[in-house]
């Protein structure tokens, strides 16, 4: 049976920009540190990426998800198309692009659940621009958008902002350029700890966050350190706050930045007080981290509400 929260969430419509990729999965008791042959023991094939895998998470915390990203006309294209819709995401609003290869991962992931990722990505994958209206983005409770697609990232956070919806950017690594040039378009940013450090030159998340925030001033601002929690500003506001997160034995971390985004967005989409969100979207994460296979951990909304519940509920100071 659905929570009320569950129901609650139905109605708010999450549109997710950026990468479809077909990922290869090995799992690995070391990472290689030379030439040689890696023998993997467990092997995926699965159709994620940031703006995928988030949608995805959308979908599993009681949403509804729709992605706008690219795969090639190819067979590989095919399979993400299909293994995404049947995942429970709207992916009518996928580009098809002609002559182009779909994008490809090969990822390891050792007993500590870190990964080494190698990706391809075509550059003809983006070459043709989908349109993005305020009649295209009238559906939607919220955007959210990834850096792999920055000229459609650009029109989604843009026109967004105009009808006045929540427009998230999640600023994962890339190009210093691409961050300054989407961040300023974005009413909420959430940064990884390496992008936030290669945008800033500074090592330390507490002390990047003035620095963020006096660049967006008017935006929320937060930078997820992993287990180490996550920092944020809110718009108008240069009080730096922190939330810890719940400790767990990571098994694969692959996947676990898209799950926080995509409960992020849902929650913010919702309506939900910032504090809140983030202690559901880290939670979500962290749970995700306990299970082989990039996003398909990713847990249900009664998961993580209930996992969110008992953690709370250990961490308050005793009577």
């Amino acid at each position: 049976m659905q929570s009320d929260r569950e129901k609650e969430g139905r109605g708010r419509h999450v549109l997710c920009v950026g990468a479809a990729v077909l990922d290869t999965l090995f799992r690995v008791h070391d990472m290689p540190t030379g030439q040689g042959k890696v023998l993997p023991y467990e092997m995926l094939q699965i159709a994620e990426g940031m703006a995928s895998s988030a949608a995805y998470t959308v979908h599993r915390m009681g949403g509804r998800a729709s992605l706008w990203g690219a795969v090639g006309d190819d067979e590989t294209g095919a399979r993400v198309l299909r293994d995404l819709s049947e995942s429970g995401i709207d992916t009518s609003g996928m580009t098809v692009a002609k002559g182009a290869r779909s994008a490809l991962s090969t990822i390891l992931i050792d007993d500590r659940g870190e990964r080494m990722i190698v990706p391809f990505y075509d550059h003809r994958l983006h070459e043709n621009k989908r349109s993005c209206t305020k009649a295209d983005l009238a559906p939607f409770d919220a955007v959210l958008v990834d850096v792999r697609w920055p000229e459609l990232a650009l029109d989604v956070l843009t026109v967004a902002r105009q009808l006045g919806k929540p427009a998230i950017l999640d600023g994962d690594v890339a190009p210093v350029e691409t961050l300054e040039r989407l961040a300023p378009a974005a009413s909420h940013i959430i940064f990884s700890e390496p992008a936030a450090e290669r945008l800033t030159g500074l090592s330390d998340v507490s002390t990047m966050m003035p620095v963020l925030h006096g660049r967006y001033p008017e935006t929320f601002i937060a930078v997820t350190a992993g287990p180490s929690g996550c920092y944020w500003t809110e718009a108008g506001d240069p009080r730096v706050h922190f939330q810890s997160t719940m400790a767990i034995e990571a098994v694969d971390t692959l996947a676990a930045g898209d799950v926080f985004h995509g409960t992020f967005a849902l929650a913010v989409a919702e309506g939900m007080e910032s504090r809140a969100a983030i202690q559901l979207s880290s939670v979500a994460a962290a749970l995700k981290c306990q299970v082989f296979g990039g996003r398909t951990g990713t847990p249900t909304r009664a998961d993580a509400e209930a996992a969110m519940t008992a953690w709370l509920a250990e961490a308050a100071p005793q009577s």
